[in-house]
């Protein structure tokens, strides 16, 4: 094995430091995946990782065996010192475990719906972290796919990636316009179920078990009129005290789990 890097100043730390910016990411087509359990799932995703850096000093229990799945997956492994590190980690309280993967870039037709989907649409997400979330609540009921429809945020976040829990490389998820992503569901026959507080309707009435993209918007403004008028349902969440809506990650983790109840999926 190479070296030990220990330079702060070494370009290809330089290099990996700047995957953080999204005009990099976008030009070299790459992104940044931090944390031994999210390397982990996103190798159970079939990603192949370019390289890993890693620093014994912070590393996790069990960090040998994940190297060593890089490498079979790989990636190139390279140890760097526990400043060298901190340099490069993005998180508090840092694992020792970073990788470099190519940027996630799926379209609509990297889809499958299958017999009875179940897709979630994001509309215009801002926060990396909503969006990371959702993807998780996501793969933890295992859904069709997810659609981002005119994200504020790009896919690729190195903060999408750590709230997601790398479920970004387990659930299928596709980028697409507003237009296209109806034209799509409406070719396919799936029925479009749009979450908004002025629905007369709660969620827990409505019938969810056909095939279904439950489509959710931004916490400011909530869905956008092009989803609200093309949807062939609308419903909403009771809200009990004095705000209006729940953070838009809880709301898509309720939906998502109430068309789950209704299918008898467990």
């Amino acid at each position: 094995m190479p070296a030990v890097i220990t330079s702060l100043h070494n370009p290809r730390i330089k290099q990996v430091a700047r995957l953080r910016e999204r005009r990099q990411r976008d030009r070299e087509g790459l992104l940044l995946v931090e944390g031994a359990d999210e390397l982990a799932l996103a190798l159970a995703g079939s990603a192949r990782p370019q390289a890993v850096y890693f620093c014994p000093l912070l590393g996790p229990p069990g960090l040998a065996a994940l190297l060593a799945r890089s490498e079979q997956a790989g990636a190139e492994l390279v140890e760097v010192s526990e400043p060298v590190f901190q340099k490069l980690a993005y998180r508090q309280n840092p694992d020792g475990v970073l990788a470099v993967l190519p940027a996630v870039r799926r379209s609509l037709d990297d889809l499958a719906p299958g017999e009875r989907p179940l897709f979630l649409v994001a509309e215009a997400v801002e926060k990396p972290g909503n969006l990371g979330a959702m993807l998780r609540s996501a793969d933890a009921c295992a859904v069709s796919g997810v659609i981002v429809c005119d994200p504020a945020t790009d896919l690729n976040n190195p903060n999408v990636v750590r709230s997601s829990r790398g479920t970004l490389f387990t659930v299928p998820v596709a980028v697409a316009g507003t237009p296209e992503a109806q034209a799509w569901l409406r070719a396919r026959h799936i029925a479009i179920v749009a979450a908004t507080p002025q629905a007369s309707q709660f969620y827990t009435r409505a019938d969810l078990r056909g095939p279904l993209a439950i489509a959710v918007g931004t916490e400011d403004e909530g869905l956008s009129a092009a989803w609200l008028s093309q949807a062939d349902q609308a419903v909403r969440i009771p809200m009990l005290g004095q705000v209006n809506s729940l953070n838009v990650a809880t709301a898509a983790a309720l939906l998502l789990y109430e068309a789950v109840r209704q299918r008898g999926q467990r």
